[in-house]
């Protein structure tokens, strides 16, 4: 039975990723390595890839942008297209040369990216007679114009013209010859660092010539060391090569299949120490494993460009997974770069206790807890980078905890009673840990705020200072009230200890919008917060009577010295205003119950602002007493039955931070 190939469907069912555009002429490089090694002609071989560009558009090399590339010309002084090849080539899939892991279907790449293949060969045929072949190959006609000419040349060689780029895949491709060319190198590396030599490589753009074997030296800081590993009953070639660190890489993996470059994974980061550049007696370096294999042989796809390797779960055939092979050349690796990752290791433990013990003392209480390798982190990280980090360590320990405590409550019976002490005893102490961490936790985001806070209120650049709102978001989010923001998401404990445990607040909303007043006043207070409770279990109960408290707290702008009789401009009678009317409203709870009337409720009313001489004449208006600290006023409104506290900025930083000054000594933080 006769099968018909259609050439066009094999391409359309080919697939090649617009990022691997350059792809296909790097695989006729490898061709026309391998042409010559048929020859046996490594140490005279010569491969000369030419870059093609558009050349209405001028040369300027000192153009950032260079002409638009329209084709390559691969030329090699390797065997050629002899009967054998060419029958080879005109099979798709053939297993022609399959011993050196090809595939037969490298020649539908080329028609992926390029529109036209031009190739002219010279060959010794079977009369052992020097005889050139020229022909076409493109997805309509397939190959086609094939001829046998005379020789024009004296040996044989090949020359394959790469014409028409297509756009889509010369968009996302390389431009810059050089860039081209250390792309080259490194998906043709393995012939350079294996045992024998490999051909003279050199790419040729516009009178630019670049030498693979110059571009090598550049790039290597020493010389590689190979060695072979097993991975379950398979042999891995790993070879460990150290780049200059010129060179712009990472630490990767580089799995290769038939002496190409198919995969690189970054593996920086996941060594203790493998971080950025590391350094040797030779200097600084940057690391590449290639690892190669008759199993990555088998298991590369058609197009190169990845395997057919399943991640980290095994399959039914028990086959090896990537992450074994990665697991695999990570512990070599270890090896191999072992005396050279010490300083990294110590300079990132020290990053890291030097970030706790200044920055983050929660951490301090889990450190025991998490493995050594996971406290050694790169010096370079950033301290946005390193509290991620850390509080990964921190949830992965109170993930262990939870999980502990189902166990702990559920003992084994086969479990003596001594070795189950023992497990509760190391839960019990584990527990004791977190819990200092969530105090340590609370404790610095406190000292945090208070920094924030004395620098909100410092005068700006400008000459200016912060508006209101600036102040009020730190204290409470604006717009939202008790349902809205979780209670540490408020800091009302920079003004009192005691409105830290409040039932209700609402903020700079009206007075009618707040769903446990049913006042209809339009007014609107900064914060107001009313109380309701019995006894300390049911502080959250909005439903018990008799209403404990309310609280007004109003927050000018610093340095404001705008204040004058009236509700408008005056902040203590807004606060007592406010006060008025919400006992007048038909107060409601959100759950719409009547709050008895009672004109005995005590208030507290809190200004927040900078003493500026009409916020002093203010006060007095008021008969307010100045503390003896000279920092604000206080005094009780019997005919608002209120206590009126004006606090201003410097004081409400100075009292919160002496409030908690002896919590910041214990954790070791800065109290200035």
């Amino acid at each position: 039975m006769s099968l018909h190939t259609n050439l066009k469907g094999r391409l359309r069912n080919t697939s090649l990723s617009k990022n691997h555009g350059l792809m296909p002429v790097f695989e006729a490089v490898v061709n026309s390595i391998q042409s010559i090694e048929e020859m046996n002609a490594n140490s005279t071989g010569r491969v000369v890839l030419r870059i093609i560009r558009d050349q209405q558009t001028g040369l300027d090399f000192s153009s950032k942008i260079p002409p638009p590339i329209t084709g390559f010309s691969i030329t090699d002084n390797g065997c050629g297209f002899n009967d054998i090849n060419f029958k080879s080539f005109e099979t798709l899939d053939s297993d022609h040369k399959i011993d050196k892991g090809c595939r037969g279907v490298g020649r539908l790449m080329w028609l992926k990216v390029f529109d036209l293949v031009e190739i002219e060969s010279h060959f010794i045929d079977s009369d052992n007679s020097l005889k050139k072949r020229i022909f076409n190959f493109n997805d309509t006609q397939g190959t086609h114009a094939e001829k046998i000419f005379e020789p024009t040349l004296s040996r044989p060689g090949t020359t394959i013209n790469l014409l028409g780029f297509d756009e889509s895949y010369r968009g996302k491709a390389l431009t810059k010859g050089l860039s081209i060319a250390n792309q080259l190198l490194e998906h043709v590396l393995w012939y350079f660092v294996r045992q024998g030599e490999a051909p003279k490589i050199l790419v040729e753009d516009s009178g630019q010539i670049f030498d693979l074997d110059t571009l090598l030296d550049e790039h290597m800081h020493t010389s590689a060391y190979l060695e072979t590993i097993k991975i379950q009953n398979h042999s891995f070639e790993l070879t460990h090569i150290k780049f200059r660190a010129s060179v712009h890489k990472k630490h990767q993996m580089a799995l290769c299949a038939a002496n190409r470059l198919v995969k690189e994974e970054s593996i920086q980061g996941k060594l203790p120490g493998l971080y950025g550049k590391i350094s040797d007696q030779s200097g600084e370096f940057t690391y590449t494993c290639y690892v190669s294999s008759e199993f990555l042989n088998d298991h590369v796809r058609s197009e190169r460009t990845s395997f057919d390797i399943t991640e980290g779960v095994e399959d039914l055939f028990n086959e090896i997974t990537f992450k074994e092979i990665r697991e695999a050349v990570l512990k070599q690796a270890k090896i191999y770069l072992n005396d050279v990752l010490s300083e990294n290791i110590a300079a990132g433990r020290k990053r890291v206790d030097e970030f706790i013990d200044n920055q983050a003392p929660r951490y301090r209480p889990i450190t025991n807890y998490v493995d050594e390798e996971f406290l050694i982190v790169d010096p370079e990280k950033s301290e946005k980078e390193l509290e991620l980090h850390l509080h990964a360590q921190w949830y992965e320990i109170e993930r262990q905890l939870v999980c502990e405590g189902h166990d702990i409550m559920r003992p084994n019976n086969e479990e003596q009673a001594e070795e189950y002490k023992k497990r509760l005893s190391a839960y019990l102490q584990k527990a004791e840990d977190i819990k200092k961490s969530d105090l340590a936790n609370y404790v610095s985001h406190r000292k945090v705020i208070i920094d924030l806070l004395q620098k909100s209120i410092k005068q700006l650049e400008s000459g200016k200072y912060s508006r209101e709102d600036v102040i009020h978001e730190l204290i409470m989010p604006i717009g939202k009230d008790s349902d809205d923001v979780f209670l540490d998401s408020c800091n009302l404990w920079l003004i009192d200890e005691r409105l830290a445990f409040h039932n209700f607040l609402a903020s700079d909303k009206t007075i009618n919008s707040m769903f446990i007043s049913g006042s209809n006043s339009s007014k609107e207070p900064d914060l107001a917060s009313l109380r309701v409770f019995n006894n300390p279990l049911l502080v959250n109960d909005q439903t018990d009577f008799p209403l404990s408290s309310i609280t007004i707290i109003e927050i000018k702008r610093p340095m404001r010295n705008d204040m004058k009789e009236g509700e408008d401009k005056d902040p203590i009678e807004q606060a007592l205003g406010y006060v008025e009317r919400i006992r007048e409203g038909q107060v409601k709870t959100k759950d719409g119950l009547l709050i008895p009337r009672s004109n005995d409720i005590p208030a507290y009313c809190y200004i927040l602002c900078d003493l500026t001489p009409n916020m002093i004449k203010r006060c007095k208006n008021f008969s307010l007493t100045i503390a003896a600290d000279g920092m604000g006023f206080f005094g009780y409104n019997p005919n608002y039955k209120a206590y009126i506290e004006v606090i201003s900025f410097n004081q409400l930083v100075k009292s919160a931070r002496e409030r908690n000054r002896a919590f910041f000594d214990k954790l070791g933080l800065p109290s200035t």
